[in-house]
């Protein structure tokens, strides 16, 4: 059964790349999030009451489940639909599996963890590849083309604010607040500040004296593509994955359950070449490469948090 869940895992997270790909055609990146976030707050707050788990977080810790929800659910989200629209979603999803070096980092400079000689070393690897990945794109800048590089950069986006949000996970889980309660409160989170994302802009024309009608974006999109495409990633890529990870945490413990995150970008490039016809050239082969063998040093157990002095912090900071 472990086995078993480990690779549907990595299996729905790793598709979800391309079936993204069919959510930011019509509407707004941020709206088709949005409506994702929701659909996972209503499931997630049903399955929390059918197995009465507790939900509730403390007036501390509010603040904190918000910014995870924000970073992780809202703002990684739109910026990798976003990617999707200008490259390959296997490219993307390579790019934004960087999340777990740049989450290494980050947890250095806010959370004061150490970092071993293998971490470091991913840290570069994971550099490195991103610059190799890069290069091509930004050496197209001198014929005009800067599509793909914009891609890339929204990619690198996701990754940024998702590792944000695992790093502030993890004090929160430090803290004990509950994974389902994050999930919950962070999804509806995210979808505020999806809607905030889709909306605000409209906010100008609108005081200018401009007409609701034709100042909004489409606002539903009726194609099956499109309702299949979200039914699957709320459900299955989100609600039914996040179960099961929670789960493998649970059997294996987050140091060897982790691995599936390294697992995801094959995944999606397999999806990517087959569907996309992602051309697999030297430079995104080395790339990927470099960066997955960084996550799996990076995931390997070097990055470690000084317990008893992230316990005296928050002892005397709550809020922190």
């Amino acid at each position: 059964m472990t086995a078993l869940m480990f690779a549907a895992t990595a299996f729905f997270w790793g598709s979800s790349a391309i079936v993204t790909t069919s959510q930011a055609v019509v509407l707004p990146a941020a709206l088709s999030v949005a409506y994702r976030m929701l659909a996972v707050f209503v499931v997630m707050l049903a399955v929390a009451a059918i197995l009465r788990r507790p939900i509730g977080v403390a007036r501390g810790d509010r603040a904190m489940v918000a910014a995870q929800g924000v970073l992780f659910f809202g703002l990684s989200f739109v910026a990798f639909y976003e990617a999707t629209r200008l490259v390959e979603s296997g490219v993307a999803a390579v790019v934004l599996s960087a999340s777990a070096i740049v989450a290494a980092l980050l947890a250095r400079v806010f959370l004061k963890t150490s970092l071993s000689g293998a971490a470091l070393a991913g840290l570069g690897l994971g550099v490195a590849g991103l610059a190799t990945i890069f290069s091509p794109q930004i050496a197209a800048l001198a014929t005009g083309d800067a599509g793909a590089l914009a891609g890339l950069a929204y990619a690198a986006l996701a990754a940024i604010a998702a590792a944000g949000g695992t790093v502030i996970g993890a004090r929160n889980q430090k803290r004990g607040v509950p994974a389902l309660a994050t999930m919950v409160w962070g999804a509806l989170a995210g979808a505020a500040f999806c809607l905030a994302w889709t909306f605000a802009p409209l906010v100008g024309p609108l005081l200018a004296g401009g007409e609701l009608a034709s100042a909004l974006p489409p606002l539903w999109d009726p194609a099956p593509a499109y309702l299949a495409g979200l039914a699957y990633l709320a459900i299955a890529a989100s609600c039914v994955t996040f179960l099961m990870y929670f789960a493998l945490v649970a059997r294996l413990g987050p140091g060897r359950a982790a691995y599936t995150l390294a697992t995801i970008p094959l995944v999606a490039l397999a999806f990517s070449v087959a569907f996309e016809g992602l051309a697999l050239g030297p430079s995104l082969l080395a790339g990927a490469g470099a960066i997955l063998l960084g996550n799996v040093l990076v995931l390997g157990g070097g990055v470690r948090l000084p317990e008893r002095r992230l316990e005296r912090r928050l002892a005397t900071n709550p809020a922190s």
